[in-house]
């Protein structure tokens, strides 16, 4: 019987076309879109009219039609969406850049930072817009960081000197980063602390008393983690040559011991001089001014400060002493040491671009 409408182009598959087209309309994680027609040239392919293959895939006729055609011009190809131009761009290039000059360049009359909403008024577009913007480039007015830099006439020195002691300690020697953390308050609560509980966090009040203060001396074993500390009412020279005693008796007599601490002037007196020259063993590295960072203890004090002090409550120093005790010799039960992995060139190449950076914002 003679087809009615307009003959339609022969469609005849390839054996690797015909695979192609099996594989594209069975496979799970094909799009659907790509599935039908898919099925629809295979369809097509057994000589089936539009209007046949339109009713077994349950789809218009019309749709078997363009996608015939589709295929039989541009083979598998063909079977692609193809480019959209979409609607037409309402933010330039030239709007991203002025929002993000305004961003860098000025500040608001009422703020000291913007904010999207405020960005958004003062350059007429809308929040969603700039707050994408700023995504892009990575702005985020609504934050500050601190930053303190070393006025240390020896800082390259003293920084070189102490990374090598943390990458490449000496053989038949001890490494160990010492400091104080003062003043350690022994802090309760007005009232008493609410429970944590399913979907409601632990709960305590915003004032507390206060029930006196303690000072913690500690040393940081570069090699195992292990802590030597010392709790004193009060941190001058004398309780600072008495913990340097403690550390003689700890560390095995055979060993050359280097101190890593601060310029504290209480590690400078005359009685730790001659401290030092009767203590013939011990060394000391003193960190750059203002960059106590560079002391590892530091770190271990975050870790006491984050997991026991933050969120304790103690009535007294004597609470306070013993709580800080057993956190220590369970630290000391499963040490955790410190891995230093920045070298002294790339400490330094970080604070010269830094630098770099600050001197061109003042221009």
């Amino acid at each position: 019987m003679a087809q009615r409408g307009r003959p339609k182009a022969a469609l005849v598959l390839t054996g690797e076309e015909q695979d192609t087209l099996a594989r594209w309309a069975r496979r799970p994680k094909s799009p659907q879109s790509l599935a039908l027609r898919s099925r629809i040239v295979l369809a097509c392919a057994q000589g089936k009219t539009n209007q046949a293959v339109a009713a077994e895939l349950r789809c218009a006729q019309a749709t078997v039609g363009k996608w015939r055609s589709r295929f039989v011009a541009k083979r598998l190809t063909g079977l692609a969406d193809e480019h959209r131009s979409g609607v037409p761009r309402t933010v330039t290039d030239d709007h991203v850049e002025a929002v993000v000059v305004k961003t860098l360049t000025e500040k608001p009359l009422d703020a000291t930072h913007w904010s999207t909403r405020g960005m958004a008024k003062a350059t007429g577009m809308s929040q969603p817009t700039v707050s994408r913007i700023w995504k892009a480039f990575g702005l985020k007015p609504w934050i500050d960081d601190t930053f303190k830099l070393s006025t240390d006439p020896l800082f390259v020195d003293k920084v070189r000197d102490i990374v090598a002691l943390y990458m490449n300690p000496p053989e038949r020697a001890a490494v160990v980063c010492v400091d104080e953390k003062t003043a350690v308050q022994a802090l309760d609560r007005t009232q008493p602390v609410l429970p944590l509980l399913p979907h409601t966090p632990e709960r305590h009040t915003h004032d507390y008393v206060r029930h006196g203060t303690i000072d913690l001396f500690a040393a940081l074993n570069l090699a195992n983690g292990v802590v030597i500390h010392q709790l004193t009412a009060r941190h001058r020279a004398i309780e600072f040559r008495k913990f340097l005693d403690l550390i003689d008796t700890t560390v095995p007599v055979g060993l050359a011991v280097h101190v890593v601490l601060d310029n504290s002037s209480t590690h400078k007196t005359p009685s730790i001089q001659r401290w030092l020259i009767r203590h013939p063993r011990f060394e000391f590295h003193f960190t750059p001014t203002s960059s106590s960072w560079m002391n590892l203890v530091e770190r271990w004090f975050g870790e006491l400060t984050s997991k026991k002090l933050r969120r304790g409550t103690h009535r007294s120093v004597r609470e306070l002493n013993n709580d800080i005790q057993n956190w220590i010799t369970t630290w000391n039960q499963n040490p955790r040491p410190f891995v230093w992995t920045k070298t002294a060139d790339e400490i330094l190449d970080s604070i010269a671009r830094y630098c770099t950076r600050i001197n061109e914002s003042r221009h």
